[in-house]
Protein backbone atom coordinates (compact mmCIF):
# COMPACT_ATOMS: atom_id res chain seq x y z
CA UNK A 1 0.00 0.00 0.00
CA UNK A 2 2.99 2.35 0.30
CA UNK A 3 3.97 2.34 -3.39
CA UNK A 4 0.44 3.66 -3.97
CA UNK A 5 1.16 6.55 -1.97
CA UNK A 6 4.49 6.90 -3.11
CA UNK A 7 5.37 10.66 -4.05
CA UNK A 8 5.79 11.19 -8.08
CA UNK A 9 6.77 15.31 -8.70
CA UNK A 10 6.93 13.78 -12.86
CA UNK A 11 2.79 13.37 -12.27
CA UNK A 12 1.79 16.67 -11.40
CA UNK A 13 -0.76 18.42 -13.61
CA UNK A 14 0.54 21.67 -15.47
CA UNK A 15 -2.90 22.90 -15.82
CA UNK A 16 -2.54 26.51 -14.94
CA UNK A 17 -4.97 28.59 -14.55
CA UNK A 18 -5.22 32.19 -14.20
CA UNK A 19 -6.37 32.20 -10.66
CA UNK A 20 -3.19 29.51 -10.32
CA UNK A 21 -0.99 32.26 -12.31
CA UNK A 22 -1.80 34.77 -9.54
CA UNK A 23 -1.55 32.25 -6.87
CA UNK A 24 2.35 31.23 -7.88
CA UNK A 25 3.14 35.09 -7.94
CA UNK A 26 1.97 35.43 -4.66
CA UNK A 27 3.35 32.39 -3.52
CA UNK A 28 6.88 33.35 -4.76
CA UNK A 29 6.46 36.73 -4.64
CA UNK A 30 10.06 37.40 -3.43
CA UNK A 31 11.69 35.73 -6.62
CA UNK A 32 9.04 37.41 -9.00
CA UNK A 33 9.73 40.96 -7.67
CA UNK A 34 13.49 40.26 -7.70
CA UNK A 35 13.53 39.12 -11.40
CA UNK A 36 11.17 41.79 -12.78
CA UNK A 37 13.35 44.29 -11.14
CA UNK A 38 16.43 43.48 -12.07
CA UNK A 39 15.38 42.90 -15.49
CA UNK A 40 13.85 45.92 -15.86
CA UNK A 41 16.90 47.54 -14.26
CA UNK A 42 18.58 46.14 -16.86
CA UNK A 43 16.91 47.18 -19.59
CA UNK A 44 16.93 50.84 -18.37
CA UNK A 45 20.52 50.92 -17.79
CA UNK A 46 20.94 49.78 -21.54
CA UNK A 47 18.68 51.98 -22.93
CA UNK A 48 19.56 55.19 -21.19
CA UNK A 49 23.77 54.28 -21.64
CA UNK A 50 23.77 52.87 -25.04
CA UNK A 51 25.27 54.99 -28.02
CA UNK A 52 23.02 56.17 -30.36
CA UNK A 53 23.03 53.77 -33.86
CA UNK A 54 22.18 55.27 -37.04
CA UNK A 55 21.15 52.74 -39.72
CA UNK A 56 21.98 53.70 -43.48
CA UNK A 57 19.93 51.86 -46.25
CA UNK A 58 20.63 51.41 -49.85
CA UNK A 59 18.38 48.85 -52.28
CA UNK A 60 19.91 47.55 -55.78
CA UNK A 61 17.94 46.30 -58.04
CA UNK A 62 18.80 43.15 -60.36
CA UNK A 63 17.38 43.37 -63.96
CA UNK A 64 17.65 41.13 -66.56
CA UNK A 65 21.18 41.53 -67.72
CA UNK A 66 23.17 41.88 -71.07
CA UNK A 67 24.35 38.67 -72.23
CA UNK A 68 27.78 39.08 -74.00
CA UNK A 69 28.02 38.21 -77.48
CA UNK A 70 29.80 34.98 -78.91
CA UNK A 71 32.42 35.91 -81.48
CA UNK A 72 31.29 35.24 -84.53
CA UNK A 73 31.84 36.01 -88.65
CA UNK A 74 28.51 37.52 -88.31
CA UNK A 75 28.67 41.60 -88.62
CA UNK A 76 25.67 41.31 -86.41
CA UNK A 77 24.51 39.30 -83.48
CA UNK A 78 21.03 38.90 -82.32
CA UNK A 79 20.96 40.45 -78.76
CA UNK A 80 20.21 38.00 -75.94
CA UNK A 81 18.64 39.22 -72.59
CA UNK A 82 19.20 36.71 -69.50
CA UNK A 83 16.26 36.75 -67.08
CA UNK A 84 17.00 36.97 -63.43
CA UNK A 85 16.85 34.12 -61.56
CA UNK A 86 17.32 33.23 -57.74
CA UNK A 87 21.01 31.73 -58.37
CA UNK A 88 21.84 35.57 -60.18
CA UNK A 89 20.56 37.18 -56.78
CA UNK A 90 22.41 34.69 -54.52
CA UNK A 91 25.46 35.36 -56.42
CA UNK A 92 24.81 39.02 -56.08
CA UNK A 93 24.81 39.15 -52.20
CA UNK A 94 27.79 36.94 -52.73
CA UNK A 95 29.69 39.28 -54.27
CA UNK A 96 28.64 42.24 -51.63
CA UNK A 97 30.11 39.81 -49.15
CA UNK A 98 33.11 39.22 -50.69
CA UNK A 99 36.29 39.90 -49.69
CA UNK A 100 38.12 42.00 -52.18
CA UNK A 101 34.75 44.07 -51.78
CA UNK A 102 34.93 44.76 -48.03
CA UNK A 103 38.38 45.34 -48.22
CA UNK A 104 37.61 48.04 -50.53
CA UNK A 105 35.31 49.71 -48.03
CA UNK A 106 37.32 49.45 -45.40
CA UNK A 107 40.36 50.88 -46.87
CA UNK A 108 38.18 53.78 -48.71
CA UNK A 109 36.42 54.32 -45.24
CA UNK A 110 39.22 54.22 -42.57
CA UNK A 111 37.32 51.37 -40.87
CA UNK A 112 40.91 49.65 -39.73
CA UNK A 113 42.23 52.83 -37.86
CA UNK A 114 39.40 52.60 -34.68
CA UNK A 115 41.41 51.06 -31.97
CA UNK A 116 39.56 48.75 -29.05
CA UNK A 117 40.75 48.13 -25.40
CA UNK A 118 42.72 45.11 -26.44
CA UNK A 119 45.03 46.97 -28.80
CA UNK A 120 45.56 49.65 -25.87
CA UNK A 121 46.75 46.27 -23.52
CA UNK A 122 48.20 44.26 -26.01
CA UNK A 123 49.67 46.59 -28.04
CA UNK A 124 48.45 47.87 -31.83
CA UNK A 125 48.59 44.90 -34.73
CA UNK A 126 49.84 45.47 -37.76
CA UNK A 127 48.29 47.45 -40.27
CA UNK A 128 47.47 43.92 -42.29
CA UNK A 129 45.54 42.61 -39.31
CA UNK A 130 43.69 46.09 -38.47
CA UNK A 131 42.35 45.92 -42.08
CA UNK A 132 41.67 41.68 -41.62
CA UNK A 133 39.73 42.12 -38.37
CA UNK A 134 37.95 45.33 -39.64
CA UNK A 135 36.70 43.16 -42.82
CA UNK A 136 35.28 40.59 -40.48
CA UNK A 137 33.62 42.89 -38.12
CA UNK A 138 31.84 44.89 -41.76
CA UNK A 139 30.52 41.62 -43.13
CA UNK A 140 29.09 41.21 -39.71
CA UNK A 141 27.63 44.64 -39.56
CA UNK A 142 26.37 44.42 -42.74
CA UNK A 143 22.90 43.62 -43.06
CA UNK A 144 22.29 42.10 -46.91
CA UNK A 145 18.95 40.51 -47.68
CA UNK A 146 16.75 39.92 -50.72
CA UNK A 147 13.31 41.21 -50.59
CA UNK A 148 10.50 38.95 -50.91
CA UNK A 149 8.74 38.62 -54.29
CA UNK A 150 10.92 40.94 -56.03
CA UNK A 151 14.51 41.31 -57.45
CA UNK A 152 15.57 44.22 -54.91
CA UNK A 153 18.45 43.66 -52.90
CA UNK A 154 18.27 45.69 -49.30
CA UNK A 155 21.94 46.77 -47.67
CA UNK A 156 21.33 48.26 -44.17
CA UNK A 157 24.62 49.49 -41.97
CA UNK A 158 24.64 50.80 -38.19
CA UNK A 159 27.22 52.90 -37.27
CA UNK A 160 27.12 55.67 -34.46
CA UNK A 161 28.10 58.79 -36.72
CA UNK A 162 25.20 58.66 -39.70
CA UNK A 163 27.92 60.51 -42.03
CA UNK A 164 30.30 57.22 -41.80
CA UNK A 165 27.09 54.65 -42.10
CA UNK A 166 26.23 56.95 -45.69
CA UNK A 167 29.81 56.49 -46.70
CA UNK A 168 30.06 52.75 -46.18
CA UNK A 169 27.30 52.30 -48.02
CA UNK A 170 28.23 54.49 -51.31
CA UNK A 171 32.03 53.23 -51.03
CA UNK A 172 30.24 49.56 -50.97
CA UNK A 173 27.97 50.12 -53.99
CA UNK A 174 31.31 51.79 -55.81
CA UNK A 175 33.19 48.92 -55.23
CA UNK A 176 30.61 46.05 -55.74
CA UNK A 177 29.48 48.15 -59.25
CA UNK A 178 33.30 47.75 -60.12
CA UNK A 179 33.64 44.26 -59.09
CA UNK A 180 30.36 43.40 -61.06
CA UNK A 181 31.90 44.64 -64.40
CA UNK A 182 34.95 42.52 -63.66
CA UNK A 183 32.72 39.46 -63.07
CA UNK A 184 30.83 39.62 -65.70
CA UNK A 185 33.09 41.57 -68.72
CA UNK A 186 35.29 39.67 -70.49
CA UNK A 187 38.77 40.54 -70.12
CA UNK A 188 40.40 41.95 -72.74
CA UNK A 189 38.04 41.86 -74.90
CA UNK A 190 38.42 45.51 -76.44
CA UNK A 191 42.09 44.99 -76.49
CA UNK A 192 41.79 41.75 -78.34
CA UNK A 193 39.82 43.08 -81.42
CA UNK A 194 41.94 46.20 -81.25
CA UNK A 195 45.19 43.98 -82.01
CA UNK A 196 43.08 41.60 -84.33
CA UNK A 197 42.15 44.84 -86.24
CA UNK A 198 45.25 46.11 -87.10
CA UNK A 199 46.50 42.60 -87.87
CA UNK A 200 43.92 42.30 -90.62
CA UNK A 201 44.49 45.98 -91.42
CA UNK A 202 48.14 45.22 -92.28
CA UNK A 203 46.75 42.26 -94.21
CA UNK A 204 44.82 44.02 -95.77
CA UNK A 205 47.45 46.73 -96.79
CA UNK A 206 49.74 44.04 -98.06
CA UNK A 207 47.12 42.14 -100.47
CA UNK A 208 46.34 45.82 -101.66
CA UNK A 209 50.37 46.78 -102.64
CA UNK A 210 50.67 42.95 -104.23
CA UNK A 211 47.25 43.38 -106.30
CA UNK A 212 48.33 46.77 -107.60
CA UNK A 213 52.09 45.51 -108.17
CA UNK A 214 50.50 42.46 -109.91
CA UNK A 215 48.16 45.22 -112.12
CA UNK A 216 50.74 47.33 -112.92
CA UNK A 217 53.02 44.35 -114.51
CA UNK A 218 50.09 43.86 -116.81
CA UNK A 219 49.83 47.25 -117.69
CA UNK A 220 46.49 47.89 -116.42
CA UNK A 221 44.73 45.57 -118.31
CA UNK A 222 42.70 42.65 -116.44
CA UNK A 223 44.26 39.40 -117.27
CA UNK A 224 40.58 38.21 -117.51
CA UNK A 225 39.65 40.61 -119.93
CA UNK A 226 43.36 39.87 -121.77
CA UNK A 227 42.69 36.23 -121.50
CA UNK A 228 39.28 36.76 -123.32
CA UNK A 229 40.76 38.58 -125.96
CA UNK A 230 43.56 36.14 -126.79
CA UNK A 231 40.94 33.20 -126.99
CA UNK A 232 39.03 34.95 -129.65
CA UNK A 233 41.93 35.55 -131.25
CA UNK A 234 43.02 32.14 -131.12
CA UNK A 235 39.72 30.62 -132.39
CA UNK A 236 40.04 32.98 -135.10
CA UNK A 237 43.69 32.08 -136.13
CA UNK A 238 42.75 28.38 -135.64
CA UNK A 239 39.43 28.97 -137.83
CA UNK A 240 42.16 30.56 -140.07
CA UNK A 241 44.71 28.09 -140.01
CA UNK A 242 41.78 24.93 -140.29
CA UNK A 243 40.80 26.98 -143.58
CA UNK A 244 44.21 27.16 -144.60
CA UNK A 245 44.85 23.93 -144.39
CA UNK A 246 41.61 23.06 -146.38
CA UNK A 247 42.89 25.53 -149.20
CA UNK A 248 46.44 23.37 -149.05
CA UNK A 249 44.01 20.46 -149.51
CA UNK A 250 42.41 21.97 -152.44
CA UNK A 251 45.08 23.11 -153.60
CA UNK A 252 47.22 20.18 -154.01
CA UNK A 253 44.52 18.39 -155.50
CA UNK A 254 43.96 20.76 -158.23
CA UNK A 255 48.09 20.96 -158.88
CA UNK A 256 47.25 16.90 -159.42
CA UNK A 257 44.23 17.24 -161.81
CA UNK A 258 46.50 20.16 -163.72
CA UNK A 259 49.24 17.97 -164.24
CA UNK A 260 47.53 15.20 -165.06
CA UNK A 261 45.09 17.72 -167.62
CA UNK A 262 48.55 19.07 -168.88
CA UNK A 263 50.06 15.19 -169.93
CA UNK A 264 46.83 14.70 -171.48
CA UNK A 265 46.47 17.55 -173.32
CA UNK A 266 48.72 18.89 -176.50
CA UNK A 267 50.75 21.65 -176.64
CA UNK A 268 49.96 23.05 -179.73
CA UNK A 269 47.01 22.72 -182.14
CA UNK A 270 46.95 22.08 -186.08
CA UNK A 271 45.24 24.80 -187.83
CA UNK A 272 45.53 23.55 -191.67
CA UNK A 273 46.78 20.49 -193.82
CA UNK A 274 47.88 20.61 -197.43
CA UNK A 275 49.30 18.04 -200.04
CA UNK A 276 51.21 18.35 -202.87
CA UNK A 277 54.06 17.08 -204.91
CA UNK A 278 57.53 18.30 -204.60
CA UNK A 279 57.89 19.97 -207.73
CA UNK A 280 61.41 20.80 -207.93
CA UNK A 281 62.50 17.54 -206.87
CA UNK A 282 59.89 16.39 -210.06
CA UNK A 283 61.58 19.08 -211.73
CA UNK A 284 65.12 17.79 -211.25
CA UNK A 285 64.12 14.32 -212.10
CA UNK A 286 62.39 15.05 -215.31
CA UNK A 287 65.42 16.66 -216.68
CA UNK A 288 67.38 14.65 -215.68
CA UNK A 289 65.36 12.05 -217.56
CA UNK A 290 65.33 14.33 -220.53
CA UNK A 291 69.03 14.44 -220.25
CA UNK A 292 69.42 11.00 -220.58
CA UNK A 293 66.76 10.29 -223.32
CA UNK A 294 69.03 12.72 -225.31
CA UNK A 295 71.71 11.30 -224.48
CA UNK A 296 70.18 7.88 -225.46
CA UNK A 297 68.85 9.27 -228.50
CA UNK A 298 72.71 10.63 -229.21
CA UNK A 299 74.07 7.54 -228.77
CA UNK A 300 71.73 5.26 -230.92
CA UNK A 301 72.81 7.95 -233.47
CA UNK A 302 76.54 6.65 -233.05
CA UNK A 303 76.39 2.98 -231.38
CA UNK A 304 73.62 0.20 -231.29
CA UNK A 305 71.12 -0.19 -228.40
CA UNK A 306 72.81 -3.28 -227.04
CA UNK A 307 76.45 -0.95 -226.65
CA UNK A 308 76.65 -0.94 -223.43
CA UNK A 309 76.91 2.40 -223.11
CA UNK A 310 73.26 2.79 -224.48
CA UNK A 311 72.42 0.12 -221.88
CA UNK A 312 74.08 2.08 -219.00
CA UNK A 313 72.01 4.96 -220.17
CA UNK A 314 69.19 3.25 -220.94
CA UNK A 315 69.54 1.81 -217.27
CA UNK A 316 69.75 5.16 -215.69
CA UNK A 317 66.87 6.40 -217.73
CA UNK A 318 64.66 3.91 -216.10
CA UNK A 319 65.93 4.59 -212.94
CA UNK A 320 65.02 8.16 -213.20
CA UNK A 321 61.85 7.13 -214.36
CA UNK A 322 61.29 4.79 -211.40
CA UNK A 323 62.40 8.00 -209.08
CA UNK A 324 60.04 10.28 -211.00
CA UNK A 325 57.12 7.25 -210.52
CA UNK A 326 58.39 6.66 -206.81
CA UNK A 327 57.91 10.67 -206.26
CA UNK A 328 54.43 11.08 -207.62
CA UNK A 329 53.66 8.35 -205.34
CA UNK A 330 54.54 9.78 -202.42
CA UNK A 331 53.29 13.28 -202.28
CA UNK A 332 54.84 16.24 -199.77
CA UNK A 333 51.99 16.98 -196.85
CA UNK A 334 52.17 20.66 -195.54
CA UNK A 335 50.85 21.30 -191.88
CA UNK A 336 50.13 24.22 -190.13
CA UNK A 337 49.63 24.25 -186.58
CA UNK A 338 49.23 26.83 -183.49
CA UNK A 339 50.11 26.82 -179.71
CA UNK A 340 46.70 25.28 -177.72
CA UNK A 341 45.19 27.97 -175.27
CA UNK A 342 44.09 24.68 -173.20
CA UNK A 343 47.53 24.08 -173.00
CA UNK A 344 47.92 27.12 -172.13
CA UNK A 345 45.56 28.10 -169.58
CA UNK A 346 46.23 24.41 -167.82
CA UNK A 347 50.12 25.59 -167.68
CA UNK A 348 49.10 29.04 -166.12
CA UNK A 349 46.67 27.68 -163.85
CA UNK A 350 49.17 25.01 -162.91
CA UNK A 351 52.00 27.47 -162.32
CA UNK A 352 49.46 29.40 -160.20
CA UNK A 353 48.36 26.84 -158.22
CA UNK A 354 52.21 25.86 -157.20
CA UNK A 355 52.86 29.36 -156.20
CA UNK A 356 49.21 29.43 -154.09
CA UNK A 357 50.31 25.91 -152.69
CA UNK A 358 53.64 27.33 -151.63
CA UNK A 359 51.71 30.42 -150.09
CA UNK A 360 49.62 28.71 -148.53
CA UNK A 361 52.06 26.12 -147.18
CA UNK A 362 54.45 29.59 -145.65
CA UNK A 363 50.60 31.04 -144.31
CA UNK A 364 50.08 27.55 -142.61
CA UNK A 365 53.27 27.44 -140.82
CA UNK A 366 53.18 30.87 -139.64
CA UNK A 367 49.31 30.68 -138.56
CA UNK A 368 50.64 27.31 -137.06
CA UNK A 369 53.00 29.49 -134.81
CA UNK A 370 50.88 32.41 -134.23
CA UNK A 371 48.07 29.62 -132.27
CA UNK A 372 50.61 28.26 -130.63
CA UNK A 373 51.73 31.47 -129.73
CA UNK A 374 47.94 32.54 -128.79
CA UNK A 375 47.43 29.39 -126.96
CA UNK A 376 51.13 30.24 -124.28
CA UNK A 377 49.28 33.58 -124.14
CA UNK A 378 46.03 32.25 -122.80
CA UNK A 379 47.45 29.21 -120.87
CA UNK A 380 49.36 32.15 -119.40
CA UNK A 381 46.98 34.88 -118.88
CA UNK A 382 44.57 31.71 -117.09
CA UNK A 383 47.43 31.56 -114.88
CA UNK A 384 48.06 35.25 -114.19
CA UNK A 385 44.04 35.15 -113.92
CA UNK A 386 44.18 32.60 -110.79
CA UNK A 387 46.77 34.77 -109.39
CA UNK A 388 44.28 37.67 -109.62
CA UNK A 389 41.46 35.62 -108.14
CA UNK A 390 43.54 34.43 -105.31
CA UNK A 391 44.54 38.17 -104.63
CA UNK A 392 41.42 39.20 -104.69
CA UNK A 393 39.62 36.84 -102.49
CA UNK A 394 42.56 37.72 -100.47
CA UNK A 395 42.24 41.46 -100.30
CA UNK A 396 38.20 40.97 -100.01
CA UNK A 397 38.88 38.12 -97.31
CA UNK A 398 41.30 40.71 -95.61
CA UNK A 399 38.24 42.83 -95.87
CA UNK A 400 35.53 41.40 -94.85
CA UNK A 401 37.67 40.32 -91.68
CA UNK A 402 38.76 43.72 -91.01
CA UNK A 403 35.44 45.40 -91.19
CA UNK A 404 33.78 42.14 -89.03
CA UNK A 405 36.95 43.01 -86.31
CA UNK A 406 36.38 46.79 -87.05
CA UNK A 407 33.02 46.03 -85.86
CA UNK A 408 33.42 44.08 -82.94
CA UNK A 409 36.01 46.21 -81.90
CA UNK A 410 33.44 48.79 -81.97
CA UNK A 411 30.87 46.84 -80.20
CA UNK A 412 33.28 46.07 -77.47
CA UNK A 413 34.10 49.44 -76.78
CA UNK A 414 30.55 50.62 -76.78
CA UNK A 415 30.22 47.75 -74.38
CA UNK A 416 32.90 48.39 -71.67
CA UNK A 417 31.68 52.13 -72.34
CA UNK A 418 28.17 51.06 -71.32
CA UNK A 419 29.97 48.85 -68.19
CA UNK A 420 31.91 51.78 -67.06
CA UNK A 421 29.04 54.32 -66.94
CA UNK A 422 26.83 51.95 -64.73
CA UNK A 423 24.24 50.48 -67.37
CA UNK A 424 24.46 47.34 -66.45
CA UNK A 425 21.59 44.41 -65.22
CA UNK A 426 22.63 46.33 -61.71
CA UNK A 427 20.85 49.34 -60.53
CA UNK A 428 20.71 51.07 -57.04
CA UNK A 429 17.20 51.52 -56.73
CA UNK A 430 17.53 53.83 -53.73
CA UNK A 431 20.72 55.84 -52.76
CA UNK A 432 21.91 55.91 -49.10
CA UNK A 433 20.76 59.16 -47.13
CA UNK A 434 22.11 59.96 -43.93
CA UNK A 435 19.45 59.88 -41.36
CA UNK A 436 18.90 62.09 -38.86
CA UNK A 437 16.82 60.13 -36.16
CA UNK A 438 19.10 57.40 -34.09
CA UNK A 439 17.44 53.41 -34.95
CA UNK A 440 17.88 52.51 -31.52
CA UNK A 441 15.54 54.14 -29.80
CA UNK A 442 15.66 53.99 -25.30
CA UNK A 443 12.08 54.14 -24.84
CA UNK A 444 11.55 50.77 -27.30
CA UNK A 445 14.25 48.82 -25.47
CA UNK A 446 13.07 50.39 -22.28
CA UNK A 447 9.33 48.39 -23.44
CA UNK A 448 11.05 45.76 -24.49
CA UNK A 449 12.56 44.94 -21.24
CA UNK A 450 9.60 45.54 -19.23
CA UNK A 451 7.44 42.98 -21.10
CA UNK A 452 10.24 40.57 -20.85
CA UNK A 453 11.01 41.40 -17.37
CA UNK A 454 7.30 40.83 -16.64
CA UNK A 455 6.95 37.31 -18.81
CA UNK A 456 10.55 36.43 -16.94
CA UNK A 457 9.04 37.10 -13.53
CA UNK A 458 6.06 34.63 -13.91
CA UNK A 459 8.33 32.24 -15.35
CA UNK A 460 10.31 32.12 -12.36
CA UNK A 461 7.57 31.80 -10.45
CA UNK A 462 5.90 29.31 -12.56
CA UNK A 463 9.05 27.07 -12.59
CA UNK A 464 9.43 27.46 -9.01
CA UNK A 465 6.24 26.24 -7.95
CA UNK A 466 6.61 23.58 -10.52
CA UNK A 467 9.54 21.98 -8.89
CA UNK A 468 8.66 22.63 -6.01
CA UNK A 469 7.49 19.04 -4.58
CA UNK A 470 4.84 19.83 -1.67
CA UNK A 471 1.26 19.75 -2.05
CA UNK A 472 -0.62 22.73 -1.53
CA UNK A 473 -4.30 22.13 -1.73
CA UNK A 474 -6.16 18.84 -1.23
CA UNK A 475 -7.15 19.17 -4.45
CA UNK A 476 -3.87 18.33 -5.35
CA UNK A 477 -3.66 15.38 -2.81
CA UNK A 478 -7.13 14.11 -4.34
CA UNK A 479 -5.84 14.76 -7.90
CA UNK A 480 -2.55 13.19 -7.54
CA UNK A 481 -3.53 10.55 -5.08
CA UNK A 482 -6.69 9.08 -6.96
CA UNK A 483 -7.61 8.42 -2.94
CA UNK A 484 -10.44 10.15 -0.77
CA UNK A 485 -8.64 12.39 1.84
CA UNK A 486 -9.68 12.30 5.10
CA UNK A 487 -8.22 15.53 7.12
CA UNK A 488 -5.35 18.42 6.03
CA UNK A 489 -3.46 19.59 8.59
CA UNK A 490 -2.41 23.52 8.08
CA UNK A 491 1.10 24.52 8.29
CA UNK A 492 2.00 26.60 10.80
CA UNK A 493 3.60 29.78 9.76
CA UNK A 494 4.84 32.89 11.98
CA UNK A 495 1.79 35.39 12.40
CA UNK A 496 4.11 38.31 10.70
CA UNK A 497 4.40 36.31 7.20
CA UNK A 498 0.32 35.73 7.54
CA UNK A 499 -1.62 37.02 5.00
CA UNK A 500 -4.49 39.09 6.89
CA UNK A 501 -8.76 39.31 5.49
CA UNK A 502 -10.00 42.80 5.92
CA UNK A 503 -11.12 41.79 9.56
CA UNK A 504 -7.77 41.46 10.68
CA UNK A 505 -8.37 37.64 11.05
CA UNK A 506 -5.28 34.83 9.37
CA UNK A 507 -5.45 33.39 6.45
CA UNK A 508 -4.62 29.86 6.13
CA UNK A 509 -2.39 29.12 3.33
CA UNK A 510 -2.93 26.85 0.64
CA UNK A 511 -0.45 24.58 2.18
CA UNK A 512 -0.69 20.93 3.65
CA UNK A 513 1.01 18.14 4.47
CA UNK A 514 -0.44 14.53 4.38
CA UNK A 515 -0.68 12.66 7.33
CA UNK A 516 0.94 9.14 6.82
CA UNK A 517 -1.73 7.82 8.92
CA UNK A 518 -3.94 8.17 6.20
CA UNK A 519 -6.74 4.89 6.02
CA UNK A 520 -7.74 4.17 2.74
CA UNK A 521 -11.40 3.69 2.34
CA UNK A 522 -12.82 0.84 -0.15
Amino acid sequence: MSDNFAFNPENLALRFKAKDVVAAVFRYKKTALLCFFGILTGAALAAFLQPAQYTATTEFLVGEGRVDEVVSPEPTVQPMVKPVSEEDLNSEIELLHSQDVLRQVVVACGLDQRHSLLDRVFGTPTAQRRIDRAVVRLGKELRIELVKKSNLIDVTYKARDPQVAVQVLKSLTDAYMQKHVQVHSPPGQFEFFEQETERYKGNLADAEAQLKQFSDQNDGVAPQVSRDIALQKLSEFRSSLEQTRADIASTEQRIKTLEKQAGATPERLTTSTRTSDDAQVLQSLKTTLMGLQLKRTELLTKYQPSYPLVQEVDKEIGEAQAAIVAEEAKPLNEQTTDRNPTYAWINEELAKARADYTSLQAKAAAEQAIVASYEQRARDLAQKDLTQEDLLRTVKTDEENYLLYLHKQEQARMSEALDRTRILNVAVAEQPVAPSLPSNSPWALLSGGFFFALLFSLGAALAQQHLDPSFRTPDEVTAELQIPLLAAVPRADSSANRPHNRNGHELQQAEYSVSNTLTHVG
